[in-house]
């Protein structure tokens, strides 16, 4: 029996039309254009319409994916959707598959915050590697302007919506998922959140409940940025030791786009040379799960990554979670 390997075949992306520029946050909170820039490299970030939905979005990006991938909503057996947002709380996947019309595909939800779209991918690798499933989609997606406090400057100069999605299938005797590790740290949690919060509610004597719904993301910047410059380099040769390559091995570099300023860390203890990495943060803010397929999708399109060559991608955010994919792009 031969050995079944995964390929990476197909992407594509979809960020919502409205865009709020970093001027237009200064309307709203004491900040400016100046300061969003050089502590963040934030330019401008696409937020969903009132009438839209992160399943239809997903979508959107899915169907570019497929059809790169050269295959048909009904070729796939999977779909990996990754995201903390979802239209609702027990999952999109399945309505996903529905606005597809993946009618083969099985779908499930998978929420590891800003390291979603890594471990996403991971994860399809495992259902194809053993054979149980050939052809799977994986979506990051996430509309976090539902979730951010508008008021704090802090963290409503951050994110942005936005989606994005691979194609994985199965070839013999070839494996272009050359590496991977993954990491959570459930002692610093409280860093980054989007906590529920409820009141008491009694039922009858001596049975109290407590309802309540979601809060606003709250965010110690520090201890993640510190957290992010320490573990994304270490798990990157990680995933590298995996895969028996070295930093020089490594044509282009994709970062979870959280702050330009974590980037730019990440790739310097690594003696990444800024020519191998690729930025989209300017544009899109930090989407998430969304942000790695998003610039993944873009550099593609524009013609810098070629089929071949080696991208290392690391996710690292919320739980905490942090991991890393060293792959080749393309058939």
């Amino acid at each position: 029996m031969k050995a079944i390997g995964v390929s990476i075949i197909g992407c594509g992306s979809a960020a919502p039309k409205q865009v709020m520029t970093n001027d237009d946050l200064s309307l709203l909170v004491e900040t400016s254009d100046e300061w969003i820039r050089t502590r963040t490299g934030i330019r401008q970030r696409h937020l969903a319409t009132t009438d839209s939905s992160l399943s239809e979005l997903s979508a959107q990006a899915a169907r570019e994916a497929i059809a790169m991938a050269g295959l048909t909503p009904g070729d796939m057996d999977l779909i990996i959707l990754a995201t903390s947002t979802a239209d609702d709380l027990f999952g999109s996947a399945a309505k996903v598959q529905h606005l597809l019309e993946a009618e083969q595909a099985v779908a499930f939800d998978l929420t590891a915050a800003c390291s979603g779209f890594v471990f996403g991918l991971i994860t399809a690798a495992q259902f194809i590697r053993t054979g149980v499933y050939k052809n799977v989609l994986v979506i990051g997606a996430d509309l976090l302007s539902r979730w951010v406090d508008w008021s704090d400057r802090n963290t409503c100069v951050l994110f942005g919506d936005g989606a994005g999605a691979v194609v994985c299938q199965g070839i013999p005797d070839h494996d272009h998922l050359l590496g991977f590790a993954m990491y959570s740290d459930g002692k610093q949690h409280d860093a980054l959140n989007l906590g529920y919060h409820g009141t008491d509610k009694g039922l009858k004597e001596g049975v109290t409940i407590n309802q309540g719904t979601y809060q606003p993301i709250t965010m110690k910047g520090r201890d993640v940025y510190r957290f992010a410059v320490e573990k994304v380099p270490e798990v990157i040769e990680k995933a590298l030791f995996n895969a028996r390559l070295a930093t020089d091995d490594i044509d282009w570099l994709i970062l979870h786009q959280a702050n330009q300023r974590i980037i730019d860390a990440v790739a310097k203890r690594l003696k990444i040379p800024a020519q191998k990495v690729i930025a989209n943060l300017d544009k899109y803010g930090n989407t998430s799960a969304a942000s790695i397929p998003l610039a993944l999708d873009e550099a593609i399109r524009e013609g810098k990554i070629q089929s071949g060559d080696v991208v290392a991608t690391s996710g690292f955010g919320a739980g905490l979670t942090w991991g890393a994919a060293i792959f080749r792009w393309g058939v």
